[in-house]
């Protein structure tokens, strides 16, 4: 019985699964984005997050705490060099996963899973508004852009009616 084995074992056995997931952590480390099945991908985030986590505190302790789940000095640089300093403020979540459909051969689920901060697609184009036929958010600003130019006449014409009815 299963009782209370709440994570994935993934048809492996537990060295088997811990290699697999340290080799698939330095990768990810190393190429900012990998390729890989759902199952594979959901197991790998739970298992690289505390990593991430660990190597914003850059001591001795956390790296040898590191370096006893990944064995690889490369990747070890890595995190704890240009990794940690892009996700040094964000409080978790570093990691995302895009699901890309299903394989052909036995129709398991692709995903990708990347760091975040290092997604230079998403990085480099600022969020652009969702655009629909129906979006009233694109046609707002125009309109107000519009009527604040004929408000600031206005108020001016105003103003010296206001001081001759004050010189009378």
């Amino acid at each position: 019985m299963r009782h209370g084995k709440k994570f994935n074992h993934l048809g492996r056995t537990a060295d088997h699964r811990r290699a697999m997931l340290a080799n698939m952590a330095i990768s990810l480390i190393m190429h900012k984005r990998i390729t890989t099945t759902l199952a594979k991908a959901k197991a790998l985030k739970k298992y690289v997050e505390p990593l991430i986590t660990r190597s914003k505190d850059d001591s001795t302790n956390s790296r040898r705490v590191v370096f006893s789940y990944l064995q690889n000095k490369e990747a070890l640089k890595e995190l704890f060099g240009p990794v940690a300093q892009k996700v040094g403020d964000r409080p978790g979540g570093y990691t995302r996963i895009i699901k890309l459909g299903f394989r052909q051969g036995d129709a398991a689920e692709k995903a990708f899973i990347e760091l975040v901060d290092f997604d230079e697609n998403m990085l480099k184009s600022p969020k652009a508004e969702k655009k629909t036929r129906r979006s009233r958010k694109s046609s707002a600003p125009k309109a107000e852009a519009v009527e604040a130019p004929a408000e600031a006449p206005v108020a001016e014409a105003e103003a010296p009616a206001a001081e001759e009815a004050k010189a009378e």
